[in-house]
């Protein structure tokens, strides 16, 4: 019977399907397992073969476990909120719900082509309501707590204004704005409903205030910083700006040190947990105020070393600082604004990456020194970024290397206050003292000297020792219609949130996706989008009456909202009256094993931890890390195709004729070149793609044009999308799994080549023969013999460990090895084939279950009990000894592990080997190391 794999995958999908095979119970005498992958956002070109690949590895051991008995939740939804969806939208003029509802159903029928065990059941989709509405209400329970650091965790604001009224805020130990006033008891009392409302804003976990964004103004909207490349949009490649709005931001900085914290008790890879590390920050040091020449108003700054202050020359602001407005000279504006101008175009990420531009301007204003009463200048340079820090520096040109590149370039004074320091290299190291303009810490030791330092700015009132993060709010406002409503109206321009019972918000219909004529976002097109407080139900604007008829907020939440959370909306799916239920959460707790992309690492996997905590804090979640352990998978490159185009010519040259370089190298879609690397000319020319290429000349080599390849990353701009479906067409699914597991190290990248699949499809061919004889299906009821036994359990044993290591490449590997000695012993035995179908079926689950059915079993092998390891078949009882004469080998001889030394002697010396090699002469000597060697001298 030939191997019909597509017929055999079509079968078992609609059986998994139809019996719901893999859903899961939140009750079960069973120990649970929690396998999540991170849901993919769907888009509308659909899955590549380079997507699979931490789905593959995550089912596998979803799989696995269940076989070991778990009670296994692997789920699966849709991260569908987004600006691709938008732009499509805009450009388009569809509706971007019916859009992202084709591209999921897409993606829905690929990842069911390749036989993931996921719980459908659970599916959870970020832009269905039943989902934002928990959204909006983690929200709402942002907005009403705050951070009290006796506690170390956020709290009901209502604690908060229960001590205002009895104590007013002077002894409260809370995260808060920097700028927040004392107050006392009686005068929180005698504040209007709105001034309290702003006092508590200062302390909420979401807030509004003027926040520094990027701002796209192609793209209408806000961006993160990890949604923009060398200074442009990730998505269209739009200029993005620096520019100040009033945006929702979240309070993540109250939760710096507990994040840190929590890396020591999670099983992440350490890469990953020094970038988290590195991104969030922690230094400590002292703040310092700077005085202004002429006004009433100071330069805050932070330093890590405060002892090195007696060699500040200069001090330089961010472009975006608050005071540069305020202390630029009138002679000096008119630079300092063409400056802003500049560096409002260059990105945050930009401008840390460049270490060798220096630019910069004087404002024309001095700072008085602390100590010295020295006047210094104050400058603006790029190279200081408003959301680091304070967003100004002490320039110490003989203890930085950039502030002294800054004095050098602008010939500002560099003074060198650390005896036999080469400032050349600005370097400043603890060299084991500190030699400074100051008699109080001449020849300290550096962490002396930076104490007593912190003790005098706290003494003269001007400084304090501060532990410092590098780490900033969360600007949480996009100018989007794509997104999840905010549950926020306005009164007399302060938020209020609509209550859970009115939940969700839903998105209003609107006629156009870009921001107004007058720059408002979006909803501002929208028509039906007030709240009536009375009826609380979203009504026309034009009920607006500031009585009981408000304004919606008009931005909508980032795209990192919903995936703060749905590995616990998984746990219990269909809540409609919490986000999930306490049963639910006590039983599965957390993900055991999360597989995703080293891509969100400061975004998503921050955020969502910061998110976590903040629950865990409320007592919603019983958990404060929700991922015990996480793999990066790495990438599946493409192997990219190039044709080569003579400079100034139509001509295109083959590869192998390429002499000079004096060709433009341009790439092509990998459909029209074969596995020996020669391109379909007909193909080309007619390719949509390539109508100026129509009439090109070719040069050919041997009748041919043989393309260049190139590993890259896998993209639809490079044309080396290879598309899953035809792989599984081709070859199956089970063949497509297993290849991408063969390719290499899970966490590695590596370079996908579709010639190579060929050799995983013989394999399963040959696996399907084993169980088949003359074409029919035919299983032998005979006792294994030992060496068939000791190669299941060989395999049974290297593949146990390979899973638990997540080396599936090398159980790849395990499976062709044993199924071609299984083969060359024409083994067709039940007590063999039948526990190594369970044991390839996390691999190859399709064939599995096929050869499961056939060998006469009801039902499903996902659940069957794996096979177990037994010592005992693959303990060695022979050993091949190489028999050598005066130190040669001249053959081999298999004997008994039971056999003592002289045993192996007298049977060395009957073989007849042995008496040719000999030749009738008695040997002076024989040497045998029993399990080892045997040698004869002559």
């Amino acid at each position: 019977m030939k191997y019909y794999f597509n017929e055999i995958e079509a079968k078992w999908q609609k059986y998994w399907s139809e019996n719901q095979t893999f859903k899961a119970e939140n009750k079960s005498e069973k120990d649970k397992f929690y396998v999540l992958d991170m849901f993919p956002y769907p888009s509308g070109a659909g899955l590549h073969v380079g997507h699979p690949l931490g789905y593959i590895a995550s089912d596998i051991y979803a799989r696995y476990k269940r076989h070991k008995g778990f009670n296994v939740l692997h789920p699966q939804g849709f991260d569908s909120f987004g600006l691709p969806a938008e732009q499509y939208a805009i450009q388009t003029g569809q509706h971007p719900a019916k859009t992202t509802q084709e591209n999921i159903k897409t993606y829905r029928r690929q990842l069911d082509q390749m036989g993931f065990s996921f719980d459908w059941s659970r599916e959870v989709r970020t832009s269905d309501p039943s989902y934002y509405k928990w959204t909006q209400w983690i929200f709402i329970q942002l907005f009403n707590a705050y951070y009290c650091l006796d506690a170390d965790k956020a709290k009901d604001i209502s604690a908060l204004t229960a001590i205002f009224e009895k104590h007013g805020n002077e002894k409260v130990n809370a995260v808060c704005d920097e700028n927040t006033a004392l107050f006392s008891a009686e005068e929180w009392n005698s504040f209007g409903p709105d001034q309290k409302e702003l006092v508590l804003s200062q302390y909420r976990l979401t807030y509004l205030s003027e926040t520094e964004v990027n701002w796209c103004p192609d793209l209408g909207t806000v961006l993160a910083n990890d949604e923009i490349v060398n200074g442009v949009s990730e998505r269209g490649g739009f200029p993005v700006v620096r520019k100040k709005m009033k945006q929702w931001s979240m309070r993540i900085t109250a939760y710096a040190q507990r994040l840190l914290d929590g890396l020591n008790r999670i099983d992440w890879p350490q890469p990953l947990k020094d970038a988290q590390t590195n991104w969030i920050g922690r230094s400590e040091g002292a703040m310092v105020s700077f005085e202004i020449e002429g006004y009433a108003a100071s330069i805050e700054v932070f330093t890590t070393r405060p002892d090195t202050i007696f060699g500040v020359s200069f001090m330089t602001l961010a472009p975006e600082h608050e005071l540069v407005a305020k202390i630029t000279t009138k002679e000096q504006k008119s630079d300092v604004d063409s400056y802003i101008l500049s560096t409002s175009r260059r990105s945050e990420r930009d401008r840390m990456a460049d270490v060798k531009t220096i630019s910069g301007v004087f404002t024309g204003a001095y700072a008085v020194h602390p100590f010295s009463g020295e006047k210094i200048p104050v400058w603006i340079g790029d190279y200081v970024l408003a959301s680091y820090g304070t967003g100004a520096v002490m320039a110490v040109p003989c203890g930085d290397q950039r502030d002294f590149e800054f004095a050098k370039h602008f010939d500002l004074e560099i003074p060198n206050i650390f005896e036999g320091q080469d400032i050349s290299e600005g370097a400043c190291e603890d060299k084991g003292a500190v030699i400074a303009n100051s008699d109080f810490i001449n020849g300290l030791k550096v962490k002396d000297a930076i104490k007593k330092v912190i003790e005098a700015l706290e003494k003269r009132g001007i400084g304090e020792g501060r532990i410092n993060y590098r780490l900033r709010d969360a600007v949480f406002s996009r100018q989007r219609y794509w997104g999840e409503p905010f549950p926020v109206y306005y009164v007399n321009g302060l938020p209020k949130m609509i209550d859970k019972d009115y939940l969700p918000v839903t998105l209003p219909d609107v006629e156009k996706y870009l921001p107004t004529e007058d720059g408002k976002p979006p909803l501002g097109n929208a028509t039906i989008w007030a709240w009536d407080t009375q009826t609380n139900k979203i009504v026309s604007n034009d009920l607006i009456d500031e009585q009981t008829v408000f304004p919606l907020e008009l931005n909508t939440m980032p795209g990192w909202a919903g995936s703060s959370w749905y590995f616990n909306r998984y746990m219990d799916a269909d809540n409609d009256n919490e986000f999930c239920g306490k049963e639910a959460l006590d039983y599965w707790q957390d993900v055991d094993l999360y597989i995703g992309g080293s891509e969100h690492t400061t975004g998503h996997l921050l955020y969502s931890r910061f998110w976590q905590k903040f629950l865990f804090d409320r007592g919603h979640v019983p958990v404060d890390e929700y991922a015990k352990k996480l793999i990066n998978q790495g990438m599946i490159l493409g192997t990219s195709a190039f044709v080569y185009r003579k400079k100034g010519e139509n001509t295109f040259i083959s590869h192998g004729l390429i002499k000079d370089k004096d060709v433009q190298p341009i790439h092509v879609d990998v459909s029209l070149v074969n596995a020996s690397n020669e391109l379909d000319l007909e193909g080309f020319k007619d390719h949509a793609l390539n109508k100026d290429f129509k009439d090109a000349a070719f040069v050919l080599e041997d009748r041919k044009y043989i393309v260049g390849r190139e590993v890259e990353k896998m993209s639809k701009s490079k044309y080396n999308v290879v598309n899953p479906d035809d792989i599984c067409r081709d070859y199956g699914a089970d063949t497509l799994r297993m290849y991408e597991m063969f390719l290499g190290p899970l966490e590695q990248a590596k370079p996908w080549n579709t010639a190579g699949i060929t050799g995983v499809h013989g394999f399963l061919k040959r696996l399907w023969k084993l169980f088949h004889n003359s074409g029919e299906f035919s299983v032998s009821e005979d006792a294994p013999g030992p060496e068939e036994l000791k190669i299941l359990h060989k395999t049974i044993k290297k593949v146990d460990e390979d899973i638990a290591n997540f080396s599936f490449n090398t159980s790849v590997s395990s499976f062709m090895i044993a199924v071609n000695e299984l083969t060359s012993l024409s083994c067709s035995k039940r007590g063999i084939l039948e526990p190594l179908v369970v044991l390839i079926s996390p691999y190859a689950p399709y064939i599995a279950e096929e050869l499961w059915s056939k060998l006469g079993h009801k039902g499903s092998v996902s659940t069957v009990d794996y096979p177990v390891f037994e010592a005992k078949y693959v303990i060695e009882s022979t050993k091949t000894y190489p028999i050598s004469f005066n130190g040669k080998m001249r053959f081999t001889k298999e004997l008994s592990l039971d056999l003592d030394k002289e045993a192996i002697e007298k049977a060395v010396m009957e073989d007849e080997r042995t008496q040719q090699q000999m030749g009738g002469r008695s040997p002076k000597k024989v040497i045998v190391v029993p399990g080892k060697i045997v040698n004869i001298v002559g």
